[in-house]
């Protein structure tokens, strides 16, 4: 398989393209105008054009499928050179506001939920995407391309804030070396220009490459996946849990360089009479006492076959105001696109069964 040409920092590219500013037209053509061809990069010389192409695809994966739910959730499945498939979600965080005269004035806020590798090592028993276990890392470019896709496809002018969440198929920090370019490539000023404040890392809890990321000092964001508050549930719901357990993960996090003015975001998937009890919000507060931290809460979203079970609303409430009544700030996370399939690993898994 050839190359893509998202793979390279501008300072990658320039060693790759002679003159040097040849190199930042095609990173506007890329990453400005979006485009899919050699032939529509028109200020470039139809030499260079054929020998790009020769060398380097531009788009390492199609779209092949999308849903599109009531709320504005789209989910995306993309093809990759190889024949496999990944899973994408374009997110409306905020509605567009217009006052009376039908000027805008608040853009849409988007959020793009971003894989990381086809498949998962990691196994958490509550995830459908560890159902078909681990095929592959996805390299930079297959991570970049899912950005500029959505972008494309969405009208989503360049230039315009985009947040960039790594929580999609895979782990993150296990795909490290690919996703710390990933996250290089989207900061290029020019480029698409998303600052690490506008991208957070999403982990299940993988502690000595907590510290690995923190040492890059790459200014991201990073989210802990933490699902329970004893190392005896945690290990049922992520057996990775073993070799990373609870007490490891927050040493990580209180080594995390973090921006001052914000918090660490911990995730909490809650699951119907598992850790949805006051007892567990108890141990929680304990749990993050001396860390900055945001705990968002999640409605476990039920998929077939899946013993766990979504939780009353009333029981989300009641865990929501003992944080907050106990000094942790905590959101309840609005359930996106629960109308198509929003489970991570869910449009593949009903695709790949309806193509058996």
């Amino acid at each position: 398989m050839k190359p893509s040409l998202y793979e390279f920092t501008l300072k990658e590219l320039l060693t790759e393209v002679k003159p040097s500013f040849r190199a930042k037209q095609i990173y506007g053509w890329l990453y400005h105008n979006y485009v899919t061809s050699y032939d529509e990069m028109k200020n470039l010389p139809k030499t260079l054009r054929d020998e790009l192409s020769e060398r380097f695809v531009i788009d390492p994966l199609k779209i092949v499928k999308k849903e599109i739910a009531s709320d504005g959730t789209i989910k995306y499945l993309f093809e990759l050179q190889d024949g496999k498939t990944i899973e994408t979600v374009w997110l409306k965080m905020k509605e567009e506001i217009t006052d009376e005269e039908g000027n805008v004035t608040q853009e849409a806020k988007y959020t793009i939920c971003v894989s990381t590798q086809v498949g998962c090592k990691v196994g958490c028993a509550f995830c459908l995407t560890a159902k078909g276990g681990f095929t592959r890392d996805l390299s930079a470019a297959e991570i970049v391309a899912q950005v500029v896709a959505l972008k494309r496809d969405n009208n989503h002018k360049h230039n315009r804030m985009i947040n960039i969440v790594y929580m999609g198929m895979g782990e993150p920090l296990d795909n490290l070396a690919n996703l710390a370019k990933a996250i290089e490539v989207f900061q290029e000023e020019e480029g698409l220009a998303i600052s690490g404040k506008r991208q957070t890392v999403s982990t299940s809890g993988l502690s000595t490459k907590i510290d690995r990321l923190g040492e890059m000092d790459l200014g991201v964001h990073i989210a802990i996946s933490l699902h329970a508050v004893d190392d005896a549930l945690r290990t049922e719901l992520i057996p990775m849990n073993k070799a990373h357990n609870i007490a490891s993960i927050i040493d990580a996090v209180k080594r995390f360089p973090i921006d001052t003015r914000k918090r660490v975001m911990f995730e909490y998937l809650v699951i119907k009479n598992k850790n949805d009890d006051l007892g567990s919000a108890k141990k929680l507060v304990k749990l993050l006492s001396g860390i900055k931290a945001k705990v968002n809460l999640i409605y476990f979203n039920p998929y077939p076959d899946t013993p766990y079970e979504r939780p009353e609303k009333k029981d989300m409430v009641a865990f929501q105001e003992y944080l907050i009544n106990h000094g942790l700030l905590c959101t309840i996370r609005d359930s996106k696109g629960i109308d198509i399939s929003a489970a991570c690993g869910q449009l593949k898994e009903k695709t790949a069964s309806e193509d058996r």
